[in-house]
């Protein structure tokens, strides 16, 4: 597996999870999935069922998280950037537009309705390796767009 990118914030928030999932999560499933199959006929039983999917997406997800964790190159953010790189904040702006603050991340932390692009996506992908002041080009699925790079931190 590739190494994941994180910031450190995102490697504890990961943590986080992975930890409520394995205390928490797994014990209100088995106490779920321990009533379910208290109730009766188990094959009718869509409690039982719903209850099972559950069990399998948190056990899906824990592996997809100690295998992400096991994986993950942390990010010092602490390190003053003047070149797009994963964790840098860039503000861009595209032409007749107003400026956008974006922090790159690596795919796991991505959220871009709180401005968390990922290296992977095409924007993220775009700006890589350039320096405020350059004008690049971003080949996405909805065709090509131009943006300004105005500052990098």
């Amino acid at each position: 597996m590739p190494p994941s990118y994180l910031t450190r914030q995102g490697f504890e928030k990961l943590q986080e999870e992975l930890e409520y999932l394995r205390t928490i999560k797994r014990q209100e499933v088995a106490a779920r999935l321990h009533e379910a199959m208290e109730g009766g006929e188990l094959i009718e039983d869509a409690e039982y069922e719903a209850a099972k999917n559950e069990q399998a997406f948190v056990e899906g997800r824990i592996q997809e998280l100690e295998s992400l964790l096991a994986n993950a190159r942390v990010i010092d953010t602490s390190i003053k950037m003047d070149v797009v790189q994963v964790a840098a904040e860039v503000t861009i702006q595209e032409e007749g537009g107003e400026p956008e603050l974006y922090t790159i991340v690596g795919p796991a932390e991505a959220n871009p309705r709180e401005g968390r692009i990922s290296h992977e996506s095409p924007l993220g992908r775009a700006l890589l390796n350039h320096r405020a002041g350059d004008v690049v080009k971003v080949d996405a699925p909805d065709g090509s767009f131009t943006v300004r790079i105005i500052k990098v931190e």
